[in-house]
């Protein structure tokens, strides 16, 4: 286990409910450990992934680490003290490999169960912090992990009217709390629910913030500080 000094104390009696993948956005994954290890970064999380597969310990999991920065998740303002960061050894534009992926459908199970952390709070830094950051971003396979019920993915069967109101609520009660601006929030939700997709806000994209209100609201637990 390699130690970073950039965590703390859990605020409030918090306990992690949520987990949030990120990338390095580094070419050489040591250098990504050697920097989330410096205290002058200011930055770590509870686990970093090498491409080969290899998982190291950063910080204790009942540790606040400094992952997630300014952002929310439902009500949750302060997403570190109920998170688990996992930082994902990729520079952002390149496949995950498959040792990569490998590794977290291995390594997340145990997190999810040792927590009891429900697939819709396994989340991207993009998700709680949308305009700001776009990790683990297009690359990265949600799908394979809802497929092991590790993440959530929905197929609506149809296009809805583009209502922007309603396409704002909906992503409120999934989850999406930090931004009520719809340029923001679009790409937010195409990162993680329709890869590739570019263009003005349509139908499937009302379709797909309505199924995911629908299927996987998120309560909105007191904010923290």
């Amino acid at each position: 286990m390699h130690r970073s000094p950039n965590c703390g104390a859990r605020r409030n009696g918090a306990t992690p409910d949520i987990i949030v993948l990120h990338y390095t956005a580094m070419p050489d994954w040591t250098a990504a450990r050697d920097w989330l290890c410096n205290e002058d970064a200011e930055v770590s999380a509870h686990y970093l992934i090498s491409p080969q597969g290899e998982v190291v310990q950063l910080v204790d999991e009942d540790k606040r680490a400094w992952h997630a920065g300014a952002g929310a998740w439902g009500g949750v303002e302060d997403v570190n003290s109920r998170s688990i960061g996992i930082e994902l050894s990729n520079d952002g534009a390149s496949p995950f490999s498959a040792p990569l992926m490998d590794a977290l459908e291995t390594l997340l199970p145990d997190i999810m169960a040792r927590w009891s952390v429900p697939p819709e709070r396994v989340i991207g830094h993009s998700d709680l912090a949308p305009g700001r950051k776009v990790d683990p971003g297009p690359r990265f396979d949600w799908a394979r992990l809802a497929r092991g019920g590790m993440a959530i993915a929905v197929d609506p069967p149809d296009a809805r009217t583009v209502d922007l109101p309603a396409f704002l609520s909906d992503l409120a009660t999934a989850g999406y709390t930090a931004s009520t601006d719809p340029d923001v929030l679009l790409p937010a939700l195409r990162l993680r629910h329709r890869q590739g997709h570019e263009g003005p806000i349509d139908g499937w994209d009302c379709a797909i913030a309505a199924q995911l209100a629908a299927r996987f609201p998120v309560a909105l637990e007191a904010r923290t500080s």
